[in-house]
């Protein structure tokens, strides 16, 4: 099996007396904005760079998720997320076995655990049918331990289509691509001012200015920064969530064989604890979700001032806090309490232990949330002259990533009258 690994990035030397010049700057070296580049560096006559402000690829959301092929079940029928998760999906694995990218087309169930979740079992069914999935099934509940011996319900779904993969490896493939169609991908390169001028945008890094006929905001959790950057009064901000992971420990993996998730709560706009087989092996149980201190706090004692109190200023963040506060404090308390973390595990799988779970990892998602407190549930990319932001990206992104890329890179060379490259 082939090892990505990224290669070390330098940074262009200036021509004497001016900053490099590109058709084309992606800021964010995440799976979205390299995947926006490949689509760009693929299809059109372009000089892309992608500017990444940490010291690697995928440094954030990509490479610290549960790394979940979504199947797309959970989204509105006709919404943005869910014809772009839909496309991506397919294309994705396409490109997995192309590329020899770890994945694995395992498929999950999805288990009610109580009467009241059929008929929210049943709505998902739905949806499902109605995005397109192939083979959704219900199940009973000795249907249910055939896929999973050791979980309780009283009926779930099957869903096929779901799987499993390493979404930085992924990314590595990516960036490589760009590479190879002649495109440049930097990191080290923090994008901390820009100007713009009649006749081009100059991006201020630390590696150096730029200067770009078009830009393209990729960036995720400062997605809402870079935006107001250029000028623009997006109409949202980002709120970072932060997702804790327990891992089980080696004597307890048989008792996941794939992935098993709940019936979610259409109140609320994350999916619950859950399992999930990872590619390289083992088995992670969560997330939680609770309000990150910083845009990149992985562990309450990463504070940022400047972040939280963004977050605390925002007359939005305190109409969702009175709209989810029970439940936010609900997450809080699992994040504090392994036993309270246990107690939630124990809803899907009776037999596990305290002893079965071990310290995990963390990720952050950047949820964007408009002024009245609403949670942004699709896909938000806002256009500008000479310029595409990308100021919602939350799951299934990452799965949607090529036919995201596709989508923003149609928007874009419309928008800078790009000449497409033919065979």
């Amino acid at each position: 099996m082939t090892t990505l690994i990224a290669p070390p990035t330098t940074p262009v030397p200036p021509a004497a007396g001016s900053s490099p010049r590109v058709d084309i700057a992606v800021i964010g070296g995440g799976i979205v904005g390299l995947a926006t580049a490949m689509a760009l560096a693929k299809d059109h006559h372009a000089n892309i760079i992608v500017l990444e402000a940490e010291g690697k690829l995928a440094a954030h959301q990509t490479g610290n998720n549960s790394g979940v092929i979504h199947s797309g079940m959970y989204y509105k029928p006709g919404s943005l997320k869910a014809t772009l998760c839909n496309q991506g999906r397919n294309a994705l694995y396409q490109f997995c076995q192309q590329h020899n990218i770890p994945h694995d087309n395992c498929g999950k169930v999805v288990v009610a655990t109580h009467e009241s979740e059929l008929p929210r079992l049943a709505e998902l069914q739905r949806r499902g049918n109605a995005n397109g999935l192939a083979d959704l099934r219900r199940l009973s509940i000795e249907e249910l331990r055939e896929h999973e011996p050791h979980i309780a319900g009283i009926a779930g779904l099957y869903v096929r289509e779901t799987g499993i993969v390493d979404y930085k490896a992924l990314s590595y493939a990516y960036a490589d691509t760009v590479r190879q169609q002649g495109g440049q991908v930097l990191t080290s390169a923090k994008v901390f001012k820009i100007t713009q001028k009649p006749d081009t945008i100059i991006l201020h890094t630390t590696q150096g200015d730029f200067s770009a006929h078009g830009l393209i905001n990729c960036a995720g959790l400062q997605s809402d920064r870079v935006a107001r950057m250029c000028g623009l009064d997006p109409d949202v901000q980002i709120i970072p969530f932060r997702g804790e992971y327990y891992k089980l420990a080696p004597h307890a993996w048989s008792l996941c064989k794939n992935l098993i998730y709940p019936v979610p709560d259409p109140a609320f706009p994350f999916l619950g604890v859950h399992f999930t087989r990872m590619i390289a092996g083992g088995v992670e149980a969560g997330p939680n979700a609770v309000l990150a201190l910083a845009r990149h706090g992985y562990t309450w004692t990463q504070i940022n001032p400047i972040d939280l109190l963004g977050t605390l200023t925002y007359p939005g963040f305190w109409k969702m806090a009175a709209k989810f506060w029970k439940m936010g404090f609900g997450e809080m308390h699992r994040s504090f309490s392994k036993k309270a973390f246990l107690k939630a595990l124990q809803r899907l799988m009776p037999e596990l232990q305290l002893s079965d779970l071990l310290p995990g990892g963390a990720g952050i998602r950047a949820q964007a949330l408009d002024r009245t407190g609403k949670l942004v549930d699709d896909f938000a990319i806002q256009t500008a002259p000479r310029m595409v932001h990308v100021l919602n990206a939350p799951s299934p992104a990452a799965t949607a990533s090529l036919s995201i890329g596709q989508f923003i890179a149609r928007a874009a060379s419309q928008s800078l009258q790009l000449s497409t490259k033919t065979l």
